[in-house]
C-alpha cells in the first residue's frame, strides 16, 4: 500500500510590526461600526468650585470618516515625534553606546556584577525597575536594554534580563521608596472626589508612603522567586558560541609573557574603573546640587513656580523629570569616556564614534516598530473606545453594593480590566475617582486607600496590554536579541513570557492589600485604610 502523504500547511509568522498595522486597521474599522451603532458612555466629573457632579458624555469617533482619516494623516508625524519612548530611548542609547564602546560596561559587568549571585542580581534589577516609576517611564528605556546586556555578560539569556526589567517596571508600577509624579497627578482627583462626602477632606503627598515602601521591597522579593524558579527554566540558557579548535599545529606560548599581558590589562582596567568612578561621583554630585534650592547657581532642575518642594521636583513641569533621561545619558557618557581615557581603550573621537555604531545597528527595526505602535495607540485613543469601556466599568462599579473586602477586591479587578484599554493612571482616575472614592468613604474606607487601590489595579494588568507604550520597547528588544529571525517574537509570545509573573504578582498584590486593610496598618503618616 502506498503511504498517503499528509498535506501540511507551512506556518507563517507575522512580525509584530505587521500585527500592529493590522490592529490599527482593525481599530479604524471597529470605530466605524461602533460609531454607527451609536456606542457611547457617560462618566461624572467633579466641579472643583462647587464640588458637584457633572455628567460627561463620550461617544466613539469614526476614524473611517473624512475627519477621522484627516486626523490620522495630519497627526502621524506629531504622534511619532511626541511618542515618549522614542526620544527617551535614543538619548539613553547614546550614553549606553559610549559606555559600551569604551569597554566600561564590559569591564564593570565582568569585575563587579559577575561575582553577584544570580538571585541577588535578579532582585536588584526588579527592585530598580519597580522604584523607577518614581520618574515617569524611564525604567522601560533605561533598564530593559541594560538588563539585556548585563544578563548576556553574565552568560545568561538576554531574554531573561528583558523580561525581568519589563515585569519589574510594569507589574510594580506606582510603588517606590518615596512619593513621585504619580502622587502629584492623582491627588487633585482624589481630593475633589473625597470632598463630595467630606468638604474638609485633605490628601497629602505622603498619604501612601508607608505602603508603597513596603510593596517596593515585597514585590521584588516574590518576583525574584518567580523569575528564577518559573520564568528562567522556560526561557532556557543562552547558547554559547562554538569556538574553532585547531589541533593541527602546536603553538608554544610564553607563559611569562602571557602573564605580563594579563597583569598589564588588569592594571589598565582598574585604572579605567577608578577614573570612571571618580567622574560618576562628580556628575552625581552636580545633579544633586541642581536639586537643592536657594544656593548659588542651584535649583536648576526645579520648577520654582510650584509652592512645595515635592511639587518643584515632581510637578507636571518639573525639569528634573523631563531631564532625567538626559542626565542618565550624560552619566554613562562621562563614566564611559573617563574609563576609556584611564584604560587607554580609545585612541581618538573617531574610534569612539565608530564603536558606538554597534549599539545602534538594530535600531532600524525598533524605529519602525515604535512608529507603528505610536500610530496604533494614537488612533485607539482618538476613537474613545477605551474611554467608553472605562465609563461602562465605572458605572458597573457604582451600581454594586459591596463593602469591606469584597468592595476592595471587586474594585481592583474592575480597574485592572479597565487598565487594558486606558493605560494612563490619571485618565483612568478621572473617570473612576468620583465613583470609587465616595463608595470607599461610605464603606468607612479612607480616600487615601482608594487612591492606593488605583495603583494596585493599574499594576496588575500593565504588563499584558499592547496599548502600553513601554510594551513596544519590550517586544522590540525581544526581537533584537531573537536569534531566529525567521520566527519573530509575536505579541502572543511576549505576553506568554510574563504570564507566570502576572499570575503570581496579581495574587500577591490583592492578598497583601487585603491583609494590610484587615490588620489596619498605616498607609502613610497619620493615615489608615479605614476612616
Amino acid at each position: 500500500m502506498k503511504e498517503k502523504k499528509k498535506l501540511r500547511l507551512k506556518k507563517f509568522h507575522f512580525h509584530p510590526i505587521t500585527v500592529f498595522l493590522f490592529l490599527t486597521i482593525f481599530v479604524i474599522i471597529l470605530s466605524a461600526i461602533l460609531s454607527g451603532l451609536q456606542m457611547q458612555g457617560t462618566y461624572s466629573e467633579v466641579n472643583t468650585q462647587t464640588y458637584e457632579l457633572n455628567s460627561t458624555l463620550v461617544t466613539v469617533n469614526n476614524m473611517l470618516s473624512f475627519d477621522g482619516m484627516k486626523y490620522i494623516f495630519s497627526n502621524a508625524l506629531r504622534d511619532f515625534l511626541s511618542f515618549a519612548p522614542l526620544g527617551m530611548l535614543i538619548i539613553t542609547l547614546i550614553g549606553v553606546s559610549i559606555a559600551k564602546a569604551t569597554g566600561f560596561l564590559d569591564t564593570f559587568c565582568k569585575r563587579k556584577l559577575s561575582k553577584i549571585d544570580k538571585r541577588v542580581l535578579t532582585f536588584i534589577i526588579l527592585f530598580l525597575a519597580t522604584i523607577s516609576s518614581l520618574i515617569n517611564e524611564v525604567g522601560y528605556v533605561l533598564l530593559i536594554p541594560l538588563a539585556a546586556m548585563i544578563y548576556q555578560y553574565n552568560n545568561r539569556h538576554p531574554f531573561l534580563g528583558i523580561i525581568t526589567a519589563f515585569c519589574g517596571v510594569s507589574f510594580g508600577y506606582g510603588v517606590s521608596l518615596f512619593v513621585g509624579s504619580l502622587d502629584v497627578n492623582l491627588i487633585p482627583y482624589t481630593t475633589s472626589a473625597a470632598r463630595l462626602i467630606d468638604e474638609s477632606a485633605h490628601i497629602s503627598l505622603t498619604s501612601n508612603l508607608f505602603i508603597i515602601i513596603a510593596f517596593s521591597i515585597l514585590l521584588p522579593l516574590i518576583g525574584t522567586f518567580v523569575i528564577e524558579k518559573i520564568v528562567a527554566p522556560r526561557v532556557g540558557k543562552m547558547k554559547e558560541k562554538e569556538e574553532d579548535v585547531k589541533t593541527e599545529e602546536l603553538q608554544v606560548i610564553d607563559e611569562e609573557e602571557l602573564e605580563q599581558i594579563k597583569i598589564e590589562k588588569e592594571k589598565r582596567e582598574k585604572r579605567g574603573l577608578k577614573f570612571a568612578y571618580i567622574t560618576g561621583i562628580i556628575i552625581i554630585f552636580l545633579f544633586i546640587y541642581m536639586l537643592i534650592p536657594n544656593l548659588p547657581f542651584s535649583g536648576m532642575l526645579l520648577d520654582m513656580t510650584e509652592d512645595t518642594y515635592l511639587g518643584q521636583l515632581f510637578g507636571s513641569n518639573s525639569y528634573f523629570q523631563d531631564g532625567f533621561t538626559y542626565m542618565m545619558s550624560l552619566l554613562f557618557c562621562g563614566m564611559g569616556i573617563a574609563y576609556g581615557i584611564g584604560a587607554k581603550s580609545i585612541k581618538n573621537d573617531k574610534e569612539l564614534i565608530q564603536g558606538c555604531k554597534e549599539t545602534f545597528l538594530p535600531m532600524g527595526e525598533m524605529l519602525i516598530l515604535l512608529f507603528v505602535v505610536s500610530q496604533f495607540i494614537s488612533v485607539f485613543k482618538q476613537t474613545n473606545i477605551g474611554t467608553v469601556i472605562g465609563c461602562f466599568f465605572a458605572n458597573l462599579l457604582g451600581s454594586i453594593n459591596f463593602t469591606g473586602v469584597p468592595l476592595i477586591i471587586f474594585t481592583i479587578i474592575i480597574i485592572g480590566i479597565a487598565n487594558l484599554f486606558i493605560t494612563t493612571p490619571t485618565a483612568k482616575w478621572e473617570i473612576f475617582s468620583p465613583v470609587v472614592v465616595p463608595a470607599f468613604m461610605q464603606s468607612n474606607l479612607s480616600p487615601q486607600f482608594a487612591q492606593f487601590i488605583l495603583r494596585v489595579g493599574t499594576s496588575i494588568t500593565a504588563g499584558i496590554t499592547p496599548l502600553l507604550a513601554g510594551f513596544a520597547i519590550y517586544i522590540g528588544y525581544l526581537n533584537i536579541y531573537n536569534p531566529d529571525k525567521k520566527k519573530p517574537i509575536s505579541i502572543r509570545d511576549s505576553i506568554g513570557y510574563v504570564m507566570p509573573y502576572f499570575g503570581v504578582i496579581a495574587f500577591t498584590w490583592i492578598f497583601l492589600t487585603v491583609c494590610w486593610y484587615l490588620i489596619g496598618l498605616p498607609l502613610g503618616p497619620g493615615v489608615l485604610p479605614s476612616l
